[in-house]
């Protein structure tokens, strides 16, 4: 096995042990395109388990010598991490544009020291460069040919983000990390103490509500680009799409029972998705 064969396998290997809602609608595409989405998801998994890593300062040289591997990779040189060749290739192949990923980087670089989201400008900011550059990148591979998609994909991105944060709010507290805005946060008079508690109060139900339909106008706003994008990749793009919208209905269904468990999909009801989108 080359080098490259040899990355790919194992860019495809992270994808299936890692991706969970991801890896469900790869297998929706071509096999090059399957193999193109793996590459760019071990990049971007690599980057968020960087950021999760014990020890403030170990997390800030760490994401410096990552960035850099990535400057030097999107030079055509390839460092020395199983990834980079995958990547590479797929970044070169797909024509994807090089500032989604330093974006990303910039992105996931704010999460390394506790997080206070102040208006919902920085958190819609925040959002882009950790999950809108996730679409921007992946309809590169899906194939578009009109440039309204890329606005579309932004909002997808968006979409996704907020329902990940709705899922994550205790355990993003704990990690001092707060998306949920100040500026909502007072609104409906929820200090972020209760964030940590075991119980939903009442009025942070109204505000997980209110988030709630904010990140569902996104999914509404992005609905069109399934139709915008080739339509041998609309299946993947709907399956993906599906599974979080449905993770964002788990949680409405729950009434927003978000700090004593994880909401998750089901696997059954994943490959249900997956049957949906297909045919």
């Amino acid at each position: 096995m080359n080098v490259l064969e040899a990355s790919y396998a194992y860019c495809e290997g992270v994808a299936r042990r890692e991706a969970k809602n991801f890896y469900y609608s790869f297998l929706l595409l071509r096999r090059d395109q399957r193999r193109a989405m793996c590459a760019i998801y071990a990049f971007m998994r690599y980057c968020d388990d960087l950021s999760d890593a014990e020890g403030i300062e170990y997390r800030g040289d760490a994401m410096t010598r990552w960035r850099r591997q990535l400057e030097i990779a999107l030079q055509d040189r390839i460092p020395d991490h199983p990834v980079w060749a995958a990547f590479v290739d797929t970044v070169r192949r797909y024509q994807i544009p090089h500032k989604y990923f330093l974006d990303m980087i910039d992105g996931v670089s704010s999460d390394l020291q506790p997080r206070r989201i102040v208006t919902f400008e920085e958190l819609y900011e925040y959002c882009y460069r950790v999950a809108s550059v996730v679409g921007l990148t992946i309809i590169h591979i899906f194939g578009f040919h009109q440039r309204e998609a890329l606005k579309l994909a932004e909002k997808c991105g968006i979409a996704f983000q907020l329902t990940n944060i709705l899922r994550d709010v205790r355990e993003d507290a704990v990690n001092q990390r707060v998306y949920l805005p100040e500026e909502d946060l007072g609104r409906f008079g929820v200090p972020p103490e209760d964030l940590l508690k075991a119980q939903v109060t009442r009025r942070l139900r109204e505000l997980l509500k209110f988030e709630a339909e904010r990140a569902r106008a996104y999914f509404t706003e992005s609905a069109p680009l399934v139709g915008m994008i080739d339509a041998r990749s609309r299946s993947s793009l709907k399956a993906l799409i599906g599974s979080y919208s449905a993770l964002l209905d788990r949680i409405v269904a729950s009434n927003y029972e978000v700090l004593r468990k994880r909401i998750r999909v089901p696997a059954a009801q994943k490959i249900w998705i997956l049957v949906r989108s297909r045919f």
